[in-house]
């Protein structure tokens, strides 16, 4: 039923290195802003504050209520979002710029709420968790769309198996294996660069932003998400009802 649906095909510049690499910059950027300027919190690489509240469990620290709360959170809106794409699928309805809607509006919602708080925001007071949370959940709605909306797209909001998936082909590549091997691992290579880089660049560019403007430089992954949907809908709107998304599992490193 997914065939039918109008959404951009991930065979296309637009599925292969635009959008992938919009969203990687996004969350590359939204998790070292996070890090640095909510306590370090992790919002993308959200399994890292497993290793922070161990971490602080074991030297009977106290432990930040983000980080408890961001495993959960992220679990509950992923849940939500790929329960959401069903629904719009069931309809008729495309899931991918509703999706991107939804992360674009959660990006807005931390911005708005610590802009308003003021640069002297205590990472462990109620309103920087609310943020915080709302920031997770934006990288939670990230996840989803990518595996529901975007077939054959690889991870954009986590790059250690891109890297690893990534780092096999080229060696593939080099060992000159059968053919078919290195073919497969070209077309895998080509689609993964983009998100590696994207991701990279975003925490490059987020760390130096928020150095310079704080917590105000979540204008950046929000300002981000909403060139995400724009390009989404202009792809939509130039590539005609009739284009589908064509699955391509092969693709697709899984994700630890």
């Amino acid at each position: 039923m997914t065939d039918d649906l109008a959404m951009p095909s991930t065979n296309s510049w637009f599925g292969i290195w635009l959008l992938p690499g919009l969203l990687s910059l996004t969350a590359g950027s939204m998790d070292v802003i996070g890090f640095l300027g909510l306590g370090g919190l992790f919002t993308a690489h959200i399994t890292g504050n497993l290793v922070i509240v161990a971490a602080h469990v074991v030297t009977g620290e106290a432990a930040q209520w983000a980080a408890i709360l961001s495993v959960p959170v992220f679990m509950l809106v992923l849940c939500l979002a790929r329960l959401s794409a069903g629904g719009f699928e069931t309809i008729g309805l495309d899931s991918l710029r509703p999706l991107l809607l939804l992360q674009f509006f959660l990006l807005s919602g931390s911005l708005i709420i610590c802009v308003a708080a003021g640069p002297d925001i205590d990472p462990n007071a109620a309103i920087a968790t609310v943020a915080g949370m709302l920031a997770v959940s934006a990288m939670a709605v990230q996840n989803a769309l990518v595996q529901v909306s975007l077939h054959g797209v690889p991870a954009t909001a986590v790059i250690t198996t891109n890297i690893a998936r990534f780092t096999t082909d080229v060696g593939t590549i080099l060992l000159g294996a059968r053919r078919d091997d290195v073919v497969a691992a070209r077309e895998r290579a080509d689609r993964l660069w983009p998100s590696i880089a994207g991701f990279i660049i975003g925490c490059c560019v987020g760390a130096v932003c928020e150095a310079r403007f704080g917590l105000r430089a979540l204008a950046l992954p929000a300002g981000l998400a909403l060139l995400a949907l724009a390009t989404a809908v202009k792809s939509n709107a130039s590539d005609g009802p009739d284009l589908g998304h064509r699955a391509l599992p092969s693709t697709r490193p899984r994700q630890l």
